[in-house]
């Protein structure tokens, strides 16, 4: 059913949890498994130390050895702008059937809403996300 998974990352501990949910789904659906990582531009146009390519390789590279440890080849893309917008440009380029996202657990406060990620990538998605609180 899910033939391509789509999993954002960064360095939060949510998407640290949504991982084991994403093992259990590549492998119950035999799924190619993409993960993506978005470098995000500060506003004076500089990368952060944390979103510096070094660290975005560093961060792809251990997230693809875990999933291998669990028997599963993961690509890996990194790509700079907007993280809603790129993570639906991506699953729109790929064919992706799923994206799978951690949540931050904003979505209670309106305003924090209207700027979350997670909540942008489910009004613009290409196809189903499964948010993984």
């Amino acid at each position: 059913m899910f033939k391509t998974i789509l999993f954002p990352i960064d360095m939060s501990s949510e998407a640290q949890q949504a991982a084991p949910k994403v093992v259990e789904l590549v492998n119950f659906h035999h799924s190619r498994l993409v993960l993506l990582s978005v470098v995000e531009p500060q506003e004076s146009g500089q990368i952060s130390s944390q979103s510096s390519p070094d660290a975005v390789a560093e961060l792809l590279d251990k997230a693809r050895q875990l999933f291998a440890t669990q028997g599963i080849e993961a690509e890996a893309i990194e790509r700079q702008g907007q993280p809603a917008f790129v993570i639906c440009d991506v699953a729109d380029e790929m064919g992706a059937d799923l994206i799978v996202m951690g949540c931050r657990g904003v979505g209670l406060i309106e305003e924090a809403q209207a700027e979350s990620v997670t909540t942008r990538v489910i009004n613009l998605s290409p196809c189903p996300v499964l948010i993984v609180p």
